[in-house]
């Protein structure tokens, strides 16, 4: 529970809001990075990734309830790491049906270790 009592977040005062109807918060949108690259890629013969962290994450438009979202994930960066690792910075971009403007576009870096 984000515990944030803003009227956008919650039914009976989300239509007063700015955006008409209830939308998600921008945390759960970005807590979904992680399903939505390992429903994506496989990573064969991987013994364990690690989330390292975000350098950039933006919440560049609303989810409302309901919404359908899809993510694109692009290398930006890919480097050798110690213990037979590599780290990633992946480019992310969360898109929603029928918008103009993506939901989340993020920069973040995970730790692979085979």
């Amino acid at each position: 529970m984000a515990r944030d009592h803003a009227g956008a977040h919650r039914h009976l005062r989300a239509k007063d809001s700015p955006f008409g109807s209830t939308i998600a918060h921008g945390f759960l949108t970005l807590s979904l990075l992680s399903h939505l690259c390992e429903s994506t890629f496989s990573f064969s013969e991987r013994k364990m990734g690690v989330n390292y962290g975000l350098n950039r994450v933006r919440f560049t438009s609303p989810v409302p309830v309901g919404s359908r979202v899809r993510a694109r994930f692009t290398v930006a960066k890919f480097e050798k790491i110690e213990d037979n690792g590599v780290q990633v910075t992946w480019s992310v971009v969360i898109e929603r049906d029928a918008a103009a403007k993506p939901a989340l576009v993020a920069e973040w870096i995970g730790r692979h270790y085979y």
